[in-house]
């Protein structure tokens, strides 16, 4: 089988499938994270060098427009399928009323010259619309369930199983990082298609280095204290709790951490609750704020405001959020996992703890909270190597892989 678009042709037309959360959704609570960053910011530096992208999210509200231009050449389509309040975890049963939409939508009015599906949900749909429509399939799975099994969130086993049927029929799986790329193979071995390496990008224009006492000010911040940082969604995948146990191991009273982000997932509530609870039995209640799930450009002005950003993810395919805090110019303390090992140059640009434990954290926060010049020289490293990482750049790398796949035959499953 090979692609319908001919020798030569360069590709013009994208579907993208973001299935269980919406590149419009506000970043920081529910199922939207890094991944909805990811859709949006690389959709729309597609559009911007002369792609047509058409983005097929599933309708979670009545109110919803059919479709939303979200600029020239970059819009988003709502499909409805099932109840609008389906839990993420009930969501694979919609995937074939999802595909039939999708590709009612493709034939009838926006044909497309490649399919680029994100997360394991998006990539079965994908997988039927190569198929039926006969155009190259490419996925970027953002998280995978042998991956986070190592990191002891355990996936059902039905998803090992779709994700493996997806790895061998894609012509080409993004990775973001070459760490990630050896953690695929290592888990899944050499897919049949190829493995890209397409790394995300950050907005210079928003998250730049900038005066910590202007950005203080503007978030009602003491100027005299020192400030430990945590952005994302409140689950155990994204360690909140170990952020909290690194502050009180830190012994610093007068330090003040910000958790910005909100509950995620069907048990949301109940890790708020823990983490609430957590907080009581440390007698730290009065040094952690809880700060609701921000714009994601107002990020910026908190990133600037810390002197430093803790992320202690079980796992992570790349890390958004170091990339961000570094393009600001602040030190990273992360876990050695992942895309954060290529993201975070280990005393360097900031700090990584191999066993994600809180007293090792609390350690290199205090290295960086007690040497203000070197954490100042971390800084400006972190924002002069994030300099590599641009959103234009990736769109031009997936271009590429985009018209060398329109050119070659396409994989037959196994």
């Amino acid at each position: 089988m090979t692609s319908s678009l001919g020798s030569g042709l360069a590709v013009q037309r994208v579907a993208v499938l973001s299935l269980h959360t919406s590149p419009l959704s506000q970043p920081g609570s529910g199922d939207s994270g890094g991944m909805n960053v990811y859709v949006r910011e690389l959709v729309s530096a597609l559009a911007q060098a002369g792609v047509q992208c058409t983005t097929y999210t599933r309708a979670t509200r009545p109110d919803l427009p059919s479709e939303v231009l979200v600029e020239p050449g970059h819009r988003v389509v709502h499909v409805p399928a099932g109840p609008f309040d389906l839990a993420k975890e009930q969501l694979p049963s919609v995937l074939d009323e999802f595909g039939d939409r999708v590709v009612e939508h493709l034939r009838d009015e926006s044909p497309a010259d490649v399919v680029h599906a994100n997360y394991w949900l998006s990539g079965m749909v994908a997988h039927r619309v190569k198929h039926e429509l006969d155009i190259p399939f490419v996925s970027t799975f953002h998280t995978l369930a042998k991956v986070k099994a190592e990191g002891g969130d355990l996936e059902p086993l039905w998803r090992e199983r779709a994700e493996q049927e997806i790895i061998s029929c894609a012509d080409a799986i993004c990775v973001s990082c070459t760490e990630e790329e050896r953690q695929f193979r290592r888990l899944y071995g050499d897919p049949r298609g190829r493995i890209e390496i397409v790394a995300p990008g950050v907005e210079h224009a928003f998250f730049a280095p900038g005066e910590q006492r202007g950005a203080r000010d503007a978030l009602d911040l003491p100027f005299d204290v020192p400030v430990l940082l945590f952005v994302g969604r409140i689950q155990p995948l994204k360690g909140p709790d170990v952020a909290v146990r690194a502050l009180a191991a830190l012994r610093r009273p007068d330090a003040l951490l910000l958790i910005v982000g909100g509950a995620s997932g069907a048990d949301g509530d109940v890790e708020m609750a823990r983490l609430a609870e957590l907080i009581d039995e440390l007698g730290v209640r009065d040094q952690v704020r809880f700060v609701a799930p921000q714009p994601h450009h107002i990020l910026s002005t908190y990133y600037r405001a810390a002197d430093v950003v803790v992320v202690p993810s079980r796992s992570e395919s790349f890390g958004l959020v170091a990339l961000e805090a570094s393009a600001c110019g602040i030190p990273v303390v992360a876990s050695g996992v992942g895309g954060l090992l290529t993201l975070v140059d280990h005393g360097e640009t900031g700090f990584l703890v191999p066993d994600r434990s809180p007293v090792e954290f609390a350690r290199y926060v205090g290295e960086i909270l007690d040497h203000p010049a070197n954490a100042a020289a971390m800084g400006r490293r972190a924002a002069a190597r994030a300099q590599r990482y641009t959103w234009a750049f990736a769109a031009a790398r997936l271009r590429r892989v985009y018209a060398d796949l329109a050119m070659r035959e396409l994989v037959a499953c196994a």
